[in-house]
C-alpha cells in the first residue's frame, strides 16, 4: 500500500471522528487496533498516487486559458534591469505558454534529469485560497520524474495547515494527492543543517523527511507576499522547507532580531542552507510559474485578487538570478505597480541582495527565451 494510501486512510478515520463523535475511534475501531489505518483506507477505494485520471481540484476558467500569454507584447525584456549578455552568468529560460506542455518544455530546457527519489516541493496552498500552483498543471511533470509532493507544517497563524493532519486534509482537498504522493517532511520530525556564511543564522531547522530525497525539484508560484515582499524560489526553499520551529527562527530574524531586515536577511540564509545541503545546488532545479499574480501569497485563505496579467514560466538552476528574473519582470511590467508597491514597502529585494553578499547565487542572469 502507497504511503498516499496510509495518509489518507487516517484522514478517512479522523473525518469519521468528527462527524460521528469520538465513539467512532473507540473500541471498536482504528486507536485500539481493531481496524488498522490500512483497512481503514481500503474502504476509501483510493488509487495509487500519480494513477487517477481525474483530479478532484480543478480551476475550469484558468484551465480553459492555459496556452501562451503573448506577454512580449507588452513588457520590454531587453530593459530588465539585470539581464546581460555575459556568458559567465546563469542562463534563466523563458516561456510564456502557461500550460502542462509549456511546463515540461522548459523543464527540458535545462536539460537534467533527476535521478533517486524525488521531491517537488510546492505551496499546497492554504484553505480557501485558489491561486497556488493548480495539481492540474503540474501533474504530468511530476509524473514524469517520478516525483513526492513535499511540503512542511506552517507555524500556527490561523490557517489550516498547523497541524499533520489538517494540512494532509487540505492537501488532499486541493488535489494534490490525486497527482502523488504527498510527505509533510516535518510529520517524523526536524533536522539541523548548517548555514555556511550566514550573519544572523547557525543553523536552519527543516523538516527531517528532506534526507530521504536524492534530489529538490522546487515548483513556485511567483507573486507578492505580505510579510517577504514577493515569493518566489528562495521563499519556498527558506521557509517552506523549514520546519514550524525554524520557521520561528527566521521569521524572528534568528541573532539579527526582529526586524524586518532581519527577517528577509535570514530567508535568504534559511534558503542557502538548503542549496548547500543539496550538493551546492547540483541536486536542485527551480521553475517559477507568473500566474495569478496577487500582492498576497497562497498562505492566506482569501487573497487579493491578481492585479497583473498571467506572464509565462521561468527555470533556472540558480534561485537568486531566477528570482531576480521574476522581480524584473513584474518591475518593467505596466499593470505591475500593486505588486511593486508591495515588494517595496516589506524591502522584499533584499533577500536578492542579502543572498549576493553571503555568496549565494547570482542576481544577474541572461534570459532565453524558448519559443523563439
Amino acid at each position: 500500500m502507497s504511503r498516499k494510501a496510509a495518509v489518507l486512510g487516517i484522514i478517512a478515520v479522523f473525518t469519521a471522528a468528527a462527524i460521528f463523535g469520538e465513539s467512532f475511534i473507540n473500541s471498536d475501531n482504528l486507536l485500539t487496533g481493531t481496524v488498522s489505518a490500512e483497512e481503514a483506507l481500503l474502504t476509501n477505494n483510493e488509487t495509487d498516487a500519480g494513477t487517477a485520471d481525474t483530479i478532484s481540484y480543478s480551476r475550469p476558467e484558468e484551465e480553459a486559458a492555459y496556452g501562451p500569454t503573448g506577454s512580449r507584447e507588452w513588457i520590454d525584456f531587453s530593459s530588465l534591469e539585470h539581464r546581460t549578455e555575459d556568458e559567465s552568468a546563469p542562463v534563466v529560460y523563458f516561456t510564456d505558454n502557461i500550460s502542462p506542455v509549456g511546463l515540461i518544455n522548459i523543464y527540458n530546457a535545462l536539460h537534467i534529469t533527476p535521478e533517486g527519489n524525488v521531491a517537488v516541493k510546492v505551496s499546497t496552498g492554504e484553505a480557501g485560497n485558489n491561486h497556488f500552483l493548480n495539481p492540474n498543471l503540474v501533474k504530468n511533470l511530476v509524473r514524469e520524474v517520478h516525483g513526492t509532493i513535499v511540503e512542511c507544517n506552517t507555524v500556527d497563524y490561523g490557517g489550516q495547515r498547523s497541524s499533520t493532519a489538517m494540512h494532509y486534509q487540505v492537501a488532499k482537498d486541493h488535489g494534490w494527492f490525486d497527482i502523488a504522493d504527498v510527505d509533510l517532511m516535518d510529520e517524523n520530525g526536524t533536522m539541523s543543517i548548517p548555514v555556511n556564511g550566514g550573519q544572523y543564522l547557525t543553523e536552519d531547522i527543516v523538516g527531517a523527511d528532506l534526507q530521504n530525497y536524492d534530489f529538490l525539484m522546487v515548483l513556485s508560484h511567483f507573486k507578492g507576499h505580505a510579510m517577504g515582499g514577493f515569493g518566489g524560489a528562495l521563499k519556498n526553499i527558506a521557509i517552506g522547507v523549514a520546519a514550524p520551529e525554524g520557521k520561528n527562527v527566521i521569521h524572528n530574524g534568528g541573532m539579527g532580531g526582529n526586524t524586518q531586515e532581519a527577517f528577509i536577511s535570514s530567508m535568504a540564509e534559511a534558503a542557502k542552507a538548503v542549496y548547500d545541503y543539496e550538493g551546492n545546488g547540483s541536486k536542485m532545479l527551480f521553475i517559477n510559474v507568473m500566474n495569478n499574480i496577487s500582492v498576497d501569497c497562497d498562505c492566506i485563505g482569501a487573497p487579493a485578487s491578481p492585479t497583473m496579467a498571467n506572464v509565462g514560466i521561468l527555470a533556472s538552476t540558480d534561485p537568486v538570478a531566477l528570482d531576480q528574473a521574476c522581480v524584473d519582470i513584474v518591475y518593467a511590467a505596466p499593470d505591475g505597480g500593486d505588486v511593486v508597491a508591495r515588494i517595496e514597502r516589506q524591502i522584499g529585494t533584499h533577500i536578492l541582495e542579502h543572498a549576493s553578499e553571503i555568496g549565494f547565487g547570482s542576481r544577474n542572469y541572461r534570459l532565453v527565451s524558448i519559443d523563439e
